[in-house]
């Protein structure tokens, strides 16, 4: 499928990130005219990437210098919710979308006038996992590697891979390479979150500056050269969960509201009241999904204080992830209990139910791993005699 790059808008001024959570309705609305579209054509449609970027979801996290929000991660938990209860794949876009602008202002500030001279609203997507090999040349780095799943590359500007550098003491560093030095592959094919368009990204020998590279450890640990915003203070693992699991809330919102229309009425007495039956499947799945809703809050809140200790890093994750558990739960509690009726095609439940499972199936959402380090953190292990 061929790629499709959208004009970004020439402008250098400031913006209020908190207009963010206003303009997700609309986002929201228009992806969800857009949705069985972009099941069918595996990535979202263009009018779709261009409302998620006239609201501001790329700028977010931008520097004010470089005419970005510096925004707080409560407002883009709160509008990537909403947006999901549209189309849990543009949630996913735009959540991805907000974190790898907060990840490229860990480049030198020379690179970071590069990425955003055209304004703060450039489209930049990451590749997480150091795939790649890099080896060092005067004045900077030649890269190659190949990175699966990711998501919105179609439209992308600017991508963020991980490489392994051939030293003798290898470490992992990021690299920003700009449209047109890298090739996609066609690859996406999930069960949900078919409007992802996660494609496979290769890059094959390409020379990457100095300016346009960081090490790994500066976005691990949460050290931006010259932070002046709380979002830029912030370790990797402290607010990972939150772009993974807002999605998903937003999935289970939306499926609430597709079992109220589509379920609901056949359970409803002359009186306008559901059966017992019912009221309890509806009762328990919203309880659900407000749950996961003051979770992903709370840790968001945590994370905009920009200091964190080691406890609060382990239990936002632990939290993240327990919050997609309560909403994939109350999708699943709801999807049972809608009949064959939502397993049809056209059903907009089944895709939810999808949907959710999908995204809370990513490895940062995983409660196990999540629970054991906050473990460890509340209660480390004794020191070898």
């Amino acid at each position: 499928m061929p790629t499709q790059q959208l004009t970004t808008p020439q402008t250098s001024s400031r913006t209020d990130s908190a207009a963010v959570v206003v303009a997700a309705a609309d986002v929201a609305k228009i992806a969800a005219e857009h949705a069985r579209d972009a099941e069918r054509d595996h990535r979202l449609a263009p009018e779709v990437v261009r409302s998620m970027l006239d609201a501001g979801f790329a700028r977010h996290f931008v520097p004010r210098r470089h005419g970005g929000g510096a925004g707080t991660f409560e407002e883009i938990v709160r509008a990537v919710s909403v947006v999901g209860e549209g189309c849990t794949s543009a949630a996913w876009a735009a959540s991805l979308t907000a974190s790898l602008g907060r990840m490229a202002a860990y480049l030198p500030e020379e690179g970071q006038r590069r990425i955003w001279a055209g304004g703060p609203d450039a489209l930049i997507v990451g590749a997480l996992m150091p795939l790649g090999r890099a080896r060092r040349e005067e004045g900077g780095w030649r890269i190659g590697g190949t990175w699966p799943y990711v998501s919105v590359v179609d439209y992308a500007d600017w991508a963020l891979v991980c490489a392994m550098t051939t030293e003798d003491r290898p470490t992992a560093r990021f690299f920003a390479v700009p449209r047109g030095d890298w090739r996609t592959e066609d690859t996406w094919s999930s069960v949900g979150m078919r409007g992802t368009g996660s494609n496979t990204l290769s890059v094959e020998g390409v020379f990457v500056p100095d300016e346009l590279t960081f090490a790994r450890d500066a976005v691990a640990t949460g050290i931006a050269e010259g932070a002046d915003a709380p979002c830029h203070r912030v370790p990797l693992k402290a607010v990972n969960g939150l772009c993974f699991a807002a999605p998903v809330l937003g999935a289970a919102r939306a499926a609430l509201a597709a079992w109220r229309d589509g379920t609901a009425p056949r359970h409803t007495s002359a009186s306008g009241g559901l059966d017992g039956a019912a009221a309890v499947v509806l009762g328990r799945a919203a309880g659900e999904a407000d749950a996961a809703a003051l979770l992903l809050e709370a840790a968001a809140r945590t994370a905009d204080t920009g200091e964190v200790t080691a406890l609060d890093v382990a239990r936002n994750g632990r939290d993240c992830a327990l919050a997609a558990e309560l909403a994939t739960s109350a999708v699943d509690r709801l999807f049972a209990s809608a009949g064959t009726r939502a397993h049809q095609d056209s059903a907009p439940l089944q895709r939810h139910w999808r949907d959710a499972h999908t995204a809370s199936g990513h490895v940062v959402l995983a409660f196990s791993a999540a629970a054991e380090s906050y473990a460890r953190e509340l209660h480390p292990p004794r020191p070898a005699n």
